[in-house]
């Protein structure tokens, strides 16, 4: 049903769990691609122990690069990009699909609604601490309260886990490899699907992963994708979310109207237009 790539670096623990999650917890049989970067601490001889399929580098090659060199491999339709730190919750995948029917066109960016131990004032999220880390991931309890965490579907999907067509993927270019090593990569890759037409930027409420944070971006040296993404687009990240993603809004339907062309938008594409011309 779908090609699901994730990126790793040397997080074999967060992995395995991740891979298990998938394999218990899925609906449909999935094909799993993992990109190892580095892989010192045994990824790679594991992935291999276990049959997986698996593209590697020696060294960290960022987000970007990875999960091009991982789709590269994608037999299915559709490509599913999930972090390594991810565990997927019952019912996943069949939330996933049972959107997948109401579409018409395969232009669409769909997401999973994350379940994360910290609140950092995301309106798309759940926040809910089920542990830290693999250590003391109160999984049990997770399952047991499973039922509770429901949200309703919501605008602007753009971040992991999220699921694309393999046709679309190919079409806009996959991710930009100068947001290397990945920070405003999932903003650039909806704006290019924003620009090629596609209006459903949809995250699933019944699509349910447990997302323990940062825990490969907060040992890498960041770009300042921010200001390339404003370089290359000519606005903020923070317009195209609020504007044209209305990102965490409650969704209306399945696709996206056209932005309002009202005075604020007009004021903030020029603030953003100033600001990249100040550098």
């Amino acid at each position: 049903m779908f090609s699901i790539i994730i990126p790793t670096w040397n997080n074999l623990a967060l992995l395995q769990l991740c891979i298990r999650s998938i394999q218990q917890h899925s609906a449909y049989a999935h094909q799993i691609i993992v990109h190892v970067n580095d892989g010192s601490d045994g990824t790679l001889d594991w992935v291999r122990e276990q049959g997986i399929t698996h593209t590697a580098s020696p060294q960290n090659i960022g987000i970007c690069l990875a999960v091009n060199e991982a789709a590269m491999h994608a037999t299915q339709d559709y490509i599913l990009y999930l972090n390594d730190d991810m565990y997927c919750c019952p019912g996943w995948d069949s939330a996933l699909v049972n959107k997948l029917k109401q579409l018409d066109t395969d232009m669409f960016m769909l997401s999973g609604t994350m379940i994360e131990p910290r609140d950092t004032h995301n309106p798309f999220v759940i926040v809910r601490n089920y542990g830290g880390d693999v250590e003391n991931f109160d999984e049990a309890k997770l399952l047991a309260e499973l039922p509770q965490l429901r949200k309703a579907d919501w605008c602007g999907a753009t971040w992991p886990p999220t699921l694309v067509s393999k046709r679309w993927w190919f079409k806009v270019g996959g991710y930009s490899s100068e947001f290397s090593p990945g920070m405003s990569s999932d903003n650039d890759f909806s704006m290019k699907l924003w620009h090629a037409g596609c209006r459903i930027f949809l995250g699933v409420g019944d699509s349910l992963v447990y997302h323990f944070q940062c825990k490969s971006t907060g040992k890498v040296k960041k770009n300042n994708g921010g200001k390339q993404f404003l370089h290359k687009w000519g606005m903020r990240q923070s317009v195209f979310d609020r504007y044209y993603l209305r990102r965490g809004t409650p969704a209306q339907g399945l696709r996206l109207d056209e932005p309002e062309d009202t005075r604020e938008l007009r004021w903030q594409l020029l603030r953003s237009r100033l600001k990249r011309a100040l550098g």
